[in-house]
């Protein structure tokens, strides 16, 4: 079998996920694989997704390391059955794995929960701003790599607009609503498309005053992207050094409690939809 080309983030998953599975059960690679009836070094590329993994195969080791969690089980299998191409394949060549990476998580998540200090959350952005960021952009990319940006970001809030759309929380911090990039009149634009985003049903967008009590972040952008199941959810954070996922149990439970006491100190949607409205017409 010839190896996976590629494989994105959500693919090699199922191989983490295995081989945790294997970890608890306190067995070697080596024993997985004489009980799955192959060979250790068949066993690295299963866990490493070098190969695709069948469904049924996922239900075999399953059994061999004794995991009761079948919502978890289940949930493995139906990934490693997905043989679906996304749309952002056809950006494979164009733009960095971490876009196409980001991309399918919202795609394949149950639910999504953002915060934002100085940004825009990319799912609620109109093209001028987002063009706006990426001119900004260290290093400096050339026209064609920004606009082969924005048409993968406006792609990616189609999620927004499905039938039944994953419901989606937005924290922002009143920061980054009065910033001005690209101008005024994009700003004003930005605003208003914000107001009008925060009415959609599948939307919460909440607002973080300046005279919060609180603010228990270091300012990291934050997406946290809920999967079938808890164990499946994966959180990624925007550094000065790139984006990094995160999917250890002990940092996912710790980001839950960060969101959660960032939408506690946050306004609610009504009051937040107030306070744009107000800054909207100050700009």
């Amino acid at each position: 079998m010839a190896p996976r080309p590629n494989p994105t983030a959500r693919r090699l998953r199922i191989g983490v996920e295995l081989r945790r599975l294997r970890e608890r059960a306190g067995m070697t690679a080596a024993e997985a694989a004489r009980s799955l009836g192959t060979t250790q070094a068949q066993m690295s590329n299963i866990e490493a997704n070098r190969f695709g993994i069948s469904a049924d195969r996922v239900h075999t080791l399953a059994q061999i390391y004794g995991c009761t969690d079948q919502r978890l089980v289940d949930a493995l299998a139906a990934m490693a059955a997905d043989r679906t191409r996304g749309w952002w394949e056809e950006y494979r060549d164009t733009l960095p794995p971490r876009l196409l990476d980001l991309a399918e998580m919202e795609h394949n998540a149950t639910a999504l929960r953002v915060t934002q200090v100085i940004n825009i959350p990319g799912l609620l952005q109109t093209p001028e701003h987002a063009r706006a960021l990426f001119r900004e952009a260290v290093p400096t990319l050339r026209p064609h790599e920004i606009e082969y940006r924005i048409s993968h970001r406006i792609k990616r809030q189609a999620i927004l607009h499905r039938e039944q759309p994953p419901p989606y929380t937005a924290i922002v911090h009143e920061a980054a609503l009065r910033m001005q990039f690209g101008g005024r009149e994009v700003a004003r634009a930005q605003l208003c498309h914000l107001t009008e985003a925060s009415e959609h049903p599948a939307v919460s967008l909440r607002v973080i005053p300046f005279d919060g009590t609180s603010f228990p972040t270091t300012g990291h952008a934050i997406d946290y992207f809920h999967g079938p199941v808890p164990t499946l959810d994966t959180v990624e954070v925007d550094t000065a050094h790139g984006s990094e996922l995160v999917d250890a149990a002990g940092r996912l439970e710790m980001y839950r409690l960060v969101l959660d006491r960032m939408e506690a100190v946050a306004l609610t949607p009504a009051p937040s939809r107030d306070l744009i409205h107000r800054i909207t017409q100050d700009t």
